[in-house]
């Protein structure tokens, strides 16, 4: 089965949402200090305004449908050109 990289890219923007919102959550709730990660990963993410914090849920959402801009194609080429001939 083929994957489609707007449903891959939909379903891992979502992933990676919902996991940043989480992080940011459990930094503010515990005072952890993974909001590091954030600054080093998310340009123009500084702790912790709103507008800090929408760019923020942004660029992750933005990472989920790259990931799926290139991991799909990359996995139907590999699932037509390799393994279909291998069987």
């Amino acid at each position: 089965m083929r994957l489609d990289w707007k449903v891959l890219g939909s379903a891992m923007g979502g992933f990676f949402a919902i996991s940043y919102v989480l992080c940011v959550s459990y930094d503010l709730l515990f005072g952890a200090q993974m909001y590091r990660a954030w600054v080093d990963l998310l340009p123009g993410f500084h702790w912790l305004s709103w507008g800090s914090f929408a760019l923020g849920l942004v660029e992750t959402i933005a990472y989920g449908v790259f990931f799926g801009l290139v991991f799909a194609p990359l996995y139907n080429f590999f699932l037509v050109k390799v393994w279909r001939h291998a069987s």
